[in-house]
């Protein structure tokens, strides 16, 4: 689940880059790249592995 976050994050922060959008001070590429990057470091982790759904 943080893999496909971090894909989707990835993929904002490229889109804003292109496109030379910034929204405010506050959201950034450079804060979306972080943010991407925590994803995949919690992802690589394990954090939210083995969900299953219980019968």
């Amino acid at each position: 689940m943080f893999a496909l976050a971090a894909a989707l994050l990835f993929l904002l922060a490229l889109i804003f880059e292109i496109a030379g959008v910034a929204v405010g001070s506050v959201v950034t590429v450079t804060t979306l790249g972080t943010a991407g990057l925590l994803c995949v470091a919690l992802h690589l982790m394990g954090v939210g592995a083995g969900w299953s759904l219980k019968r």
